[in-house]
C-alpha cells in the first residue's frame, strides 16, 4: 500500500507540476550528473597531456572505443528509460519492472562480450581506431583497463537512465558525481605518485566507475527506486527486447557512429602529426564539457515528456519543449561566445609548451562555438523522438551529426581544404543536422496537436 502511495505521488509530480519548474528540477541533477562525467574526463586529458604529445593522443584514441562501450550502454539505458517512462506514465508498473530488469543483465552480458571482443584484438584494434606508432604503447596501457570496466559501464548507464526515467535524477547524480570525483583524486596519485603513467589514468577511471555503479545499485536493492531489479523479472519475450533495442537505436547510432566520427577524425588528423591529433582529441573533451551541460539539461525533459505523453497530456509536452529550447539556447548562445574568446587560453591549459597544438585546437575549437546556438534544436529533436516512441524519426536525426553528415565531410573538406578541412568537418556537420531537424519537429508538433484534438473530440462523439 505504501509502495502504491509512492508511486501514484511520483504520477501526479510528474503529470500536474508546472513544466518550467519540474523540467529545471529533475534537470539539475542531471546537469550535475553530466559535467561531472565531462569534467573527469578532462582531468584524464590534463594529467594525460602532462606525458607528452603522444599520451595526449592516445585519450583521443581509446576515446573513440569508450564511446563504443557507451553505445551499447546508452542503447540498453535509453532504450529502457525511454519506454519506462511511458509505462509509469500510463501506471503499468510491473512491465516497467520487466524493461528494466531485462535491460539491466543485457548490459552486463554485451559488456563481457566487448571485454572479451577487445582484449583479443589487442594491439591491432588500436591501431584500427587510429593509433600512429609513437601513440600505440600509451594506447595500449589506456585501453586494457578501460576494456576490464566494460560490463560495468554499460550496466551502469542503465541504471542511471532508469533512475532518471522515473523522476529520480537526484539519486543518479549521486553515484555518477561520486564516481567523478573519486576519479579526479585518483587520477595524480597513480599517475604521479604511484608512477604508473598513462595506465595509471585507467585505473582510475575504472575504480570510478566501479563505486559510480556500487552506489546506484544500492537504491535499487534498498528500495528507493520505484522500478525494481531482479533476475526474475528479466523476460523471456523477444518483442520486450526489441522494444528496448527500438527505442534505444538513436542512442546506438549516435554512440556508435560517435566511436566511427572519432575513429575517422583519428586518422584524418593523423596525416598533420600527433599535435594535429592531440588538438582535436583536447578540443573534443573541452566542447565535450560544454555540450553536456545540454545533454544534462535535455536528460531532465526527457522524464517529463516520456510521463506526459504516456498520460496523454500533450499540452505539456509541447510546453515543455518550448521552455528547454528557449534555455537551452540562451545557455549554449552564452558558452558559444566565451569560448570562441578563450579558446587559446583553454588549449594552453592543457600543452603550454606546444604551440602547434594550441594553434590547431584554437582554430577548431572557434569553429565549433559559431554553432554551439543550434545544437539544442538537434538535442531536443533527438531526445523528444526518442522518448514518445518514434524510434526511426530519432534515429535518423541521432545519425545525422556523426553519421550522416559528419563522415562525407570528414574526407571531403581535408581534401579540398587540408588541415583547415579537418578543423571545421564538426562545424559544418552541426549546422547541416540543424537544419535537417527542423521539418521533423514541424510534423512532430503537426501530428501531436491532431491527436489530441482527436482526444477532445471522442467524449463528444459519445
Amino acid at each position: 500500500m505504501e509502495e502504491m502511495t509512492a508511486q501514484e505521488k511520483q504520477f501526479h509530480k510528474m503529470t500536474e507540476t508546472p513544466v518550467p519548474g519540474l523540467v529545471t528540477k529533475l534537470a539539475v541533477p542531471t546537469i550535475i550528473s553530466m559535467l561531472t562525467t565531462a569534467i573527469y574526463n578532462m582531468a584524464d586529458t590534463f594529467f594525460v597531456s602532462q606525458l607528452g604529445t603522444s599520451a595526449a593522443g592516445a585519450v583521443g584514441i581509446v576515446f573513440s572505443l569508450m564511446a563504443l562501450i557507451q553505445a551499447v550502454g546508452f542503447m540498453l539505458g535509453m532504450g529502457s528509460g525511454a519506454t519506462i517512462s511511458r509505462l509509469l506514465g500510463q501506471q503499468e508498473n510491473r512491465e516497467a519492472n520487466r524493461v528494466g530488469s531485462t535491460a539491466f543483465f543485457t548490459a552486463l552480458f554485451f559488456g563481457l562480450l566487448l571485454t572479451v571482443t577487445g582484449l583479443s584484438w589487442g594491439s591491432g584494434l588500436m591501431r584500427l581506431l587510429g593509433a600512429t606508432e609513437t601513440i600505440l604503447p600509451y594506447a595500449q596501457a589506456y585501453a586494457q583497463y578501460i576494456l576490464f570496466g566494460a560490463p560495468v559501464m554499460c550496466a551502469s548507464f542503465v541504471l542511471n537512465n532508469i533512475l532518471r526515467s522515473q523522476g529520480r535524477a537526484t539519486l543518479s547524480m549521486i553515484g555518477i558525481a561520486t564516481g567523478g570525483v573519486l576519479n579526479i583524486a585518483l587520477d595524480p596519485l597513480c599517475i604521479f605518485v604511484l608512477d604508473w603513467g598513462i595506465a595509471g589514468a585507467a585505473i582510475a577511471t575504472l575504480f570510478s566507475q566501479c563505486l559510480s555503479f556500487c552506489i546506484m545499485l544500492f537504491f535499487f536493492l534498498s528500495g528507493k527506486s520505484t522500478v525494481r531489479i531482479s533476475i526474475r523479472s528479466v523476460s523471456r519475450k523477444p518483442g520486450v527486447y526489441w522494444t528496448i533495442i527500438k527505442t534505444g537505436l538513436p542512442s546506438l547510432f549516435r554512440q556508435g557512429l560517435a566511436s566511427i566520427a572519432t575513429v575517422a577524425l583519428n586518422v584524418s588528423a593523423a596525416v598533420y602529426g600527433d599535435a594535429a591529433v592531440a588538438a582535436m582529441s583536447i578540443v573534443g573533451r573541452i566542447m565535450m564539457l560544454i555540450g553536456s551541460a545540454m545533454i544534462g539539461f535535455g536528460q531532465g525533459y526527457m522524464p517529463v515528456v516520456g510521463f506526459n505523453y504516456g498520460a496523454k497530456r500533450f499540452d505539456r509536452v509541447r510546453q515543455a519543449f518550448r521552455y528547454a529550447l528557449v534555455v537551452g539556447t540562451a545557455f549554449l548562445t552564452v558558452l558559444g561566445v566565451v569560448g570562441f574568446i578563450l579558446a587559446p587560453q583553454l588549449m594552453a591549459l592543457f600543452r603550454a609548451d606546444d604551440q602547434a597544438v594550441i594553434e590547431i585546437g584554437a582554430f577548431a575549437m572557434r569553429a565549433q562555438c559559431l554553432t554551439l546556438m543550434f545544437q539544442p534544436v538537434s538535442v531536443l529533436s533527438n531526445m523528444t523522438f526518442q522518448t514518445v516512441g518514434r524510434s526511426w524519426q530519432a534515429t535518423f536525426v541521432s545519425s545525422c551529426r556523426q553519421g550522416v553528415f559528419f563522415l562525407p565531410f570528414i574526407y571531403l573538406l581535408p581534401a579540398l581544404f587540408g588541415l583547415t578541412g579537418v578543423e571545421i568537418t564538426q562545424t559544418a556537420a552541426d549546422f547541416c543536422t540543424f537544419l535537417c531537424c527542423i521539418p521533423f519537429l514541424v510534423r512532430f508538433f503537426r501530428d501531436l496537436r491532431k491527436e489530441e484534438d482527436l482526444g477532445k473530440a471522442v467524449p463528444a462523439v459519445r
